[in-house]
């Protein structure tokens, strides 16, 4: 009787062949099993990295519908002093769906705060007080003044859909840190997702495995079925010769298709599944974490305890292995207004979100911070576009693509500065005027990667985060 040749088997196909599906590759993960083979990080290099980097991982705070400005962190004495003249900064006034009305301070006092002496608004106390930690970036631009395109565009360098994300980006370039965790992880607001939803954190046409995980700490499963149901036919013998099967019809069906990265993908959303249905209960139990923290996130309030927990358990991602996390903060356009779009009333509708995210966002900073993690965590703190000087009916604000802020922290990031500035209304950027490829740019140099010189070709076109735009912004590199 002849026997068969043997032939060497990946370390994948052995796990599934021999592991027994899910439950074995999560048993062979307990039992040390990785030890078989190191992890060989994705992208352009050893380590992906092109010079010594100042940071390994990143916090995007995504305000989905467009925070206001003048009402945050760029301080318009003129506005006060103006309040209720007709608009006219000179020239045509080019709103979004409004006609131009009269100046409109804001509703909340302003402040001097820390060495720095940075005015802040009292619509945000908390992150007043870490002010000297900040870079803040008042000139940004953005291409559109329509949420979705501009969404895009802040979250992957392009208005229109289709593109990677910074977050899969990150992921192609550096590579995975643990096989625990997923390496880019989505924490959306429980009421629902901004414009675009997971076209947001999409990679486009980077290999699939490196789009975000969508997380929903708020739900009862906040992994979309990680576990199968509690099923009399669903037997853990059952679950494993079903999912046998299913990866040998995926090799078969994979052999036949080299280069296309979807099921290859799927493979490992798998693989990646059977490891989370051990680290991700303690990943989301919030229990283990003393009162003093639970308070400093605002877990005690019903405001803040939806960010706040998000917050946390992007802390809590990062310590475990993460590199990029994403945490948005606003929903889609709904009413009532449940995101930053405030067309109506600003004071009830800004009131409402920035006390949600305020303590929350300076309790990430300063955890991280009391950790010794804010020396390698970036934490960054987006919108798509800002809001007018001028109001829109009574209470509310137009959009504003033309100067609003957006701010830095940790990784390497100089803390008490200000890079550009608005003109003395808060209408146009005036003073090095910023655009989301220059903070994308300085994010990926912070992380050791060359912004030129990460790039896929697609298409017949080298692809990269900045397009072909971008410049690290010195001012704010320590």
């Amino acid at each position: 009787m002849k026997h068969k040749a043997w032939t060497p088997v990946s370390r994948r196909e052995f796990l599934w062949r021999y592991g027994g599906g899910l439950g074995g590759v999560a048993l062979m993960h307990l039992l040390g099993m990785d030890a078989f083979a190191g992890v060989v990080p994705s992208g352009i290099g050893p380590d992906g990295l092109h010079h010594a980097p100042k940071a390994k991982r990143v916090i995007q705070l995504f305000m989905s519908g467009a925070a206001s400005q003048v009402d945050t962190f760029d301080y318009k004495p003129e506005l006060i002093k103006r309040a209720g003249e007709p608009f006219d900064p000179g020239e045509g006034v080019d709103l979004f769906q409004s006609d131009p009305g009269v100046v409109m301070p804001s509703p909340w006092e302003w402040k001097q705060y820390g060495q720095s002496g940075k005015w802040m608004s009292g619509l945000v106390p908390h992150l007043a007080q870490c002010v000297d930690d900040i870079a803040f970036l008042p000139a940004m631009v953005a291409t559109s003044n329509v949420h979705g395109p501009a969404t895009f565009m802040q979250n992957t360098g392009f208005v229109l859909p289709g593109f990677p994300s910074i977050g899969a980006w990150v992921s192609y370039g550096l590579g995975k840190i643990t096989d625990n965790v997923p390496t880019f992880v989505v924490l959306p607001d429980s009421r629902g997702f901004g414009p675009g939803g997971p076209k947001n954190w999409t990679a486009g046409f980077l290999p699939s495995t490196h789009q975000g995980t969508l997380v929903q700490p708020a739900m009862e499963e906040p992994i979309t079925d990680l576990f199968p149901p509690a099923d009399e036919y669903v037997t853990p013998a059952a679950d494993r010769e079903g999912l046998h099967v299913l990866n040998t019809l995926n090799r078969s069906h994979l052999k036949s298709r080299e280069g296309d990265s979807r099921l290859e993908a799927r493979i490992q959303s798998f693989e990646l599944a059977a490891r989370l249905q051990v680290s991700a209960p303690e990943v989301f139990n919030l229990s283990g974490e003393s009162d003093v923290i639970r308070k400093l996130y605002g877990l005690d309030d019903p405001v803040t305890e939806d960010f706040g927990r998000n917050c946390l358990i992007a802390r809590r991602l990062l310590e475990r292995g993460t590199r990029f996390v994403q945490v948005w903060s606003g929903a889609d356009n709904a009413f009532p207004r449940r995101n930053w779009d405030s067309h109506e009333d600003l004071e009830k509708d800004h009131g409402e979100m920035g006390a949600s995210m305020d303590k929350p966002a300076a309790a990430l900073l300063i955890d991280l911070k009391q950790r010794g993690m804010l020396d390698d965590t970036i934490v960054i703190w987006t919108t798509e576009f800002g809001r007018m000087p001028c109001s829109q009916g009574s209470r509310g604000r137009d959009h504003n693509p033309f100067a609003f802020t957006n701010w830095a922290a940790g990784g390497g990031i100089k803390g008490g500065v200000t890079y550009g500035a608005s003109d003395e209304w808060s209408y146009k950027a005036v003073e090095n005027p910023t655009y989301c490829y220059d903070l994308h740019a300085t994010v990926l140099h912070l992380l050791g990667i060359d912004h030129e010189r990460l790039t896929v070709l697609h298409n017949g076109i080298d692809r990269r985060l900045t397009d072909v735009h971008g410049h690290v912004i010195e001012e704010i590199v320590g």
